[in-house]
């Protein structure tokens, strides 16, 4: 469960800090144009760096053996190394980040959220030699350019893309109660909500004010239908589908509240025993 965070406090969000169950992140925003070049110019430095150490220390290797062959080969192997073994490895390792990505705050995900495996971060060095260090990275600016999400050509073939992973946390006021649905959120029996349905339903409300009248009713009228099933009884006929699922948040909320002081207590006093 993630741990609570003040509104004015600047958090890095881990993977614990993730709600589904493949640890993804809610509502991270996508890495905007300037990161993205910033990163990937550390990067890049980086990996000639990189390129330049394997590069000398196998050709010294072979030195003994004065064969042009193994000199071939050694610019081979240090191509190889640094620019697919290297990136894939280290995004691996790390669940997305590279040293750019680190240093930035930045981190590749799937297209679904998810974490990436090595057969995403392989992918992305694939293509990433070809539109970054075979055509001076053109490819790649424009790409990300162009793209909502900031997608590089790699991140299209991987299917991922790079999401800000440190954010401040600008957590909204919890939703009030409807005062004409309060009597009847009292005495409903609620189930526990799926992870999807709960998540859906909080993402709606946060961004309720944003919608026009004619999507709210749609969208909450869908949302309610999942949610009616895990509520019991049904609410007053003819209440907005938006009230009656800010009832249900706003209850469920007060419950998990009672809850949590009746544990504490509870935990208090066999704290405090003889």
């Amino acid at each position: 469960m993630p741990s609570t965070v003040r509104a004015t406090d600047r958090a890095t969000v881990t993977a614990d800090d993730l709600v589904t169950g493949e640890g993804v992140a809610l509502d991270l925003p996508a890495a905007s144009l300037g990161l993205r070049l910033a990163s990937g110019m550390l990067d890049v430095l980086a990996t000639m760096a990189v390129f330049v150490l394997c590069y000398v220390l196998l050709t010294v290797a072979s030195l003994p053996f004065s064969d042009a062959a193994l000199t071939a080969a050694a610019l081979v192997a240090s191509l190889v190394l640094t620019f697919l073994v290297w990136p894939a490895t280290l995004e691996t390792l790390t669940r997305g980040r590279s040293l750019g990505k680190l240093a930035f705050g930045l981190r590749t995900v799937r297209d679904d959220g998810g974490p990436i495996s090595f057969h995403h971060a392989l992918v992305r060095a694939l293509i990433g030699f070809v539109e970054i260090y075979a055509f001076t990275g053109a490819p790649a600016f424009f790409s990300v350019m162009l793209s909502t999400r900031g997608k590089r050509l790699g991140d299209y073939a991987a299917g991922t893309y790079v999401v800000r992973s440190r954010v401040t946390l600008r957590l909204p006021a919890p939703a009030p109660m409807p005062p004409a649905l309060a009597a009847w959120a009292r005495r409903t029996d609620l189930g526990s909500l799926p992870v999807g349905t709960a998540l859906a339903v909080r993402q709606f409300l946060a961004r309720l004010p944003t919608l026009d009248p004619a999507s709210r009713h749609r969208v909450a009228t869908a949302l309610l239908g999942d949610v009616l099933p895990h509520v019991s009884p049904a609410p007053p006929p003819g209440a907005p589908p938006e009230l009656i699922l800010l009832a249900v948040v706003a209850e469920r909320r007060d419950r998990d509240l009672v809850r949590l002081r009746r544990d504490e207590a509870l935990r208090s006093r066999l704290l405090s025993g003889p």
